[in-house]
């Protein structure tokens, strides 16, 4: 579960404001990549609070609130399909994650970032892999950016219903591979995550 013991590590290092930041939604064929990043109030206990995988959706939503409503600063950011396809998954959530990170007030002058890599910050990181189940900040941010990521899809369900984006989010299922391959490549695909259509010998984009 996660703790408060690297936010409380760096303050007894003399960082004074520190952040957590997550992003959501790296693997998907279609959609933007989210992130969050949060500062949360010295001592604040969120009961249940965890990496988002591993709530349920009710509960994502009700921490989602409760974080919005608590934290000293949060930030949701994005980056776009163009983008993901132009410079790369990664580069394109790390953008995600810098973003959410310079919208926060005040900004921090330490962040916590989920994963191995932190690239192009404009204040010093500390890399914490599987953060989202270790500490309390990034936890909060991979709920922030998750449950963002999921309210897009309904959108993106409403306006493109053949593919089921309510039901997969995005993610190379079954179902979503098979409506690609009957229906094409929406706007909202990440083109070049369309590998498997190269060896079904497709290459149809939908108009």
């Amino acid at each position: 579960m996660p703790t408060y013991d690297y936010e409380l590590s760096a303050h007894e290092k003399g960082y004074a404001v520190v952040a957590g930041t997550d992003e959501a939604g790296r693997g998907p064929l279609a959609g933007p990549v989210f992130a969050a990043a949060v500062i949360l109030p010295d001592g604040l206990f969120i009961e249940g609070l965890n990496d988002s995988k591993k709530l349920s959706e009710k509960r994502r939503e009700q921490l989602f609130d409760l974080i919005c409503s608590e934290a000293v600063s949060y930030c949701i950011a994005s980056s776009s399909v163009e983008e993901i396809d132009s410079m790369n998954i990664l580069n394109a959530s790390q953008l995600a994650m810098r973003r959410a990170v310079a919208g926060l007030d005040p900004h921090p002058d330490l962040v916590l970032v989920d994963g191995n890599i932190a690239r192009g910050f404009d204040t010093d990181t500390l890399t914490i892999i599987k953060g989202d189940s270790l500490s309390m900040s990034i936890a909060a941010a991979s709920i922030l950016a998750k449950v963002s990521r999921d309210h897009l899809c309904a959108e993106l369900d409403r306006e493109y219903p053949e593919y089921g984006f309510a039901k997969h989010k995005g993610y190379g299922t079954a179902l979503h591979m098979e409506m690609i391959r009957r229906y094409g490549v929406s706007p909202v695909h990440r083109k070049s995550f369309m590998g498997f259509l190269k060896k079904d010998g497709k290459e149809c984009e939908k108009k």
